[in-house]
């Protein structure tokens, strides 16, 4: 079994290491979030992903893409906290940080073979759409239906009373 920080890697060194994979007739998985307080909707959507191939790859917001994101007071938890959490679940083979505003450019920079979304998404509304079918890139929406959020977390953890 791998540690967890061993799994958080480079975009570089990762590129090379997908194609020693691919060499090996795997499928390689992509998908991506913010991953800000993982909670079970995060797990099912890596885990649905997972299934999908063989080599299960996250791209994690960098702490400077969660904020444009998601608003002030974002991230909860710093990349590095984020990377490593996600790292930790056995679904997961690989994590790499990204800045960008989408993840067009980690697709062409690793040709996965699957780009995977959540179930907030529609084929019709996957942001990466046209770089995925440019690219010969499978879409798969995967995971259980969108009724967990960190914002619906976050706000019930406001709303609770404290001792």
């Amino acid at each position: 079994m791998r540690c967890a920080e061993s799994k958080i890697v480079t975009r570089e060194w990762l590129r090379g290491r997908l194609a020693e994979h691919k060499n090996h007739a795997h499928r390689i998985v992509f998908a991506n979030g913010c991953f800000d307080t993982l909670h079970v909707g995060h797990v099912r959507y890596l885990e649905g992903a997972r299934r999908e191939g063989d080599i299960l790859v996250v791209g994690v917001n960098s702490d400077s893409s969660v904020g444009a994101l998601k608003g002030p007071g974002r991230p909860i938890l710093d990349e590095n906290a984020r990377a490593l959490l996600v790292a930790a679940l056995c679904a997961v083979d690989y994590v790499v940080l990204f800045s960008e505003p989408s993840v067009e450019s980690l697709l062409e920079h690793l040709r996965p073979d699957i780009h995977a979304k959540g179930t907030d998404y529609t084929a019709e509304t996957v942001p990466e759409r046209a770089t995925a079918a440019r690219l010969g890139i499978k879409v798969a929406i995967v995971g259980d239906p969108k009724d967990h959020s960190t914002r619906d977390l976050l706000e019930s953890v406001r709303k609770a009373p404290h001792a």
